[in-house]
């Protein structure tokens, strides 16, 4: 099954142009639905004549084929409208968050060099031809068929936009895809719920490989866990891709309110994206059973990845599994030396086609030794090869000269009854070197609970030298709907403030 996750999007006999999957799945059924958003249901038919003249629409405004859309839409049926008329001209989307700062935006334009940008208008980028989101082609633009182009990249992500420093990944898979071979156990037809923003690799990747595949998106637009379940039983979802934190506020519902949904339909749950604490996943397991569970971790270059099962999780408990045929991983010392198991390093990858085979990237440089590339990330595998995720290089606190991980801190907290999210960081300590520092998101009336009382709870949990020195409480989301947190913002925003 692991196979099947990157199958997709090559160019065997059976594939077709992206560009022209919408108007093949409508030729097949019309009223196939295609995608459902704030309660309404756009066919096949009608996305294919949409996007039609969007195409043309962005055509007068100068996209040819081969150039470079950066795309600052929101989720909504526009997203999918714009996407499929930028392929349909042979052109790549550059895909960026609509949330963005004006000059992160800037940033990301600069390095993209795009023909065109989509954005709200409030965040105009002076000196590149631009398009209002909610801009609608003519009545008078015509909705039928456009010649065939086909762009040299499917997409280009982006990077790093927190640090001030954004890359752009270049997927140099092609434009290319079977209709009849989704990936990553979808069926053609299945029904799924997207609940994540269309500019993360995940959320866009599974959806418009559902779309590809002559499936119905049923788009949230912004997740909430309550309407999660609401149109997982209205719209009998088959299948969706979730990250640590949605699953956590869907878990942390009621147990009356959350078990009166029929959730029943839903064949296949993915996660992704950050470390899954083992209570959690546990739970989910539990509900739904080990065989509808399944495990990536990777990123948007897919330089390697690995994969687990449910049932395999339960019998190698808090691991991401293992790479699948045609990737190799190691685990590296600071010295660049293999660690035994059990050891934690860096993890390294090396896809069967070589470095740089699946993405390339503009504005930064991988992190590489002798051809093997990495993530950033540190963890350890045991005897079987199974991968335990320790955190990233970049996130890890010395303190006392003993390395905390902030993700197994987290881990712990989060089991906390009254805790929604956590995230822990690195100050500066004049006798430590750095301190832990636990920022935690409790609601309403259960904010004035105090520093002592996690440090209880934790005491049992974790190390002494590994529960936070210091804490301070919200009530506001500390991770997007895609599970991602700006670390590094929240370092620097405390750092600046300390006596």
């Amino acid at each position: 099954m692991a196979d099947d996750i990157l199958n997709s999007m090559s160019a065997v006999s059976t594939a077709m142009p992206i560009g022209e999957l919408l108007a093949y799945h409508a030729g097949k059924d019309a009223a196939l639905p295609a995608v459902t958003f704030e309660g309404v249901t756009t066919s096949y038919s009608e996305l294919d004549i949409s996007s039609n003249r969007k195409a043309r629409q962005l055509a007068a405004a100068g996209v040819g084929e081969g150039q470079v859309v950066t795309l600052s839409v929101p989720n909504g049926l526009e997203f999918y409208e714009t996407v499929f008329a930028v392929w349909k001209l042979g052109a790549v989307p550059n895909l960026v968050s609509s949330k963005l700062p004006s000059s992160e935006l800037q940033a990301i334009v600069k390095l993209a060099k795009p023909c065109l940008v989509i954005a709200d208008e409030s965040a105009r980028v002076e000196g590149w031809n631009f398009l209002a989101t909610g801009t609608p082609p003519l009545t008078e633009v015509p909705g039928g068929a456009l010649p065939t182009k086909t762009a040299p990249h499917w997409k280009i992500g982006t990077s790093g936009g927190s640090t001030g420093r954004p890359k752009l990944i270049v997927d140099r898979h092609n434009c290319f895809f079977d209709p009849h071979k989704p990936p990553m156990n979808q069926k053609p037809g299945d029904t799924m719920l997207n609940p994540g923003p269309l500019y993360h690799n995940t959320p866009f990747l599974t959806s418009t490989h559902c779309l590809f595949a002559g499936g119905h998106v049923v788009e949230m637009g912004r997740f909430d866990p309550l309407r999660a379940l609401e149109l997982i039983e209205r719209h009998k979802v088959n299948w969706m891709s979730l990250v640590p934190t949605m699953m956590s506020r869907i878990w942390r519902l009621p147990a009356e309110q959350r078990e009166s949904f029929d959730v029943s339909s839903v064949e296949s749950v993915w996660h992704m994206a950050s470390v899954c604490p083992v209570w959690l996943k546990q739970a989910w397991i539990d509900w739904f059973g080990p065989d509808r569970i399944f495990e990536v971790y990777g990123g948007t270059e897919l330089m390697g990845f690995t994969f687990i099962t449910g049932g395999e999780w339960l019998t190698h408990k808090g691991s991401v599994g293992r790479p699948p045929p045609g990737y190799q991983m190691r685990i590296l010392d600071e010295q660049g030396k293999e660690c035994a198991p059990g050891e934690v390093g860096e993890i390294y990858f090396l896809p069967a086609a070589g470095p740089n085979s699946s993405y390339e990237y503009i504005g930064a440089q991988a992190k590489a030794v002798d051809g093997w590339q990495t993530y950033g990330d540190l963890g350890h595998v045991d005897a079987e090869g199974y991968l335990y995720i320790a955190d990233r290089r970049t996130d890890m606190i010395v303190s006392g000269g003993a390395n905390i991980f902030p993700a197994e801190v987290e881990a712990a907290l989060d089991e906390h009854p009254d805790v929604q999210s956590s995230i822990v960081i690195g100050l500066p300590d004049g006798d430590l070197g750095q301190r832990a520092h636990a920022i935690v998101q409790i609601a309403g009336a259960n904010a004035e609970k105090g520093a002592d009382d996690l440090r209880e709870f934790l005491s049992d949990k974790l190390a002494r030298y590994k529960i936070p020195r210091t804490f301070e409480f919200t009530s506001k989301n500390l991770r997007d709907d895609a599970g991602k947190a700006r670390r590094s913002q929240l370092r620097e925003e405390r750092v600046t403030h300390l006596p």
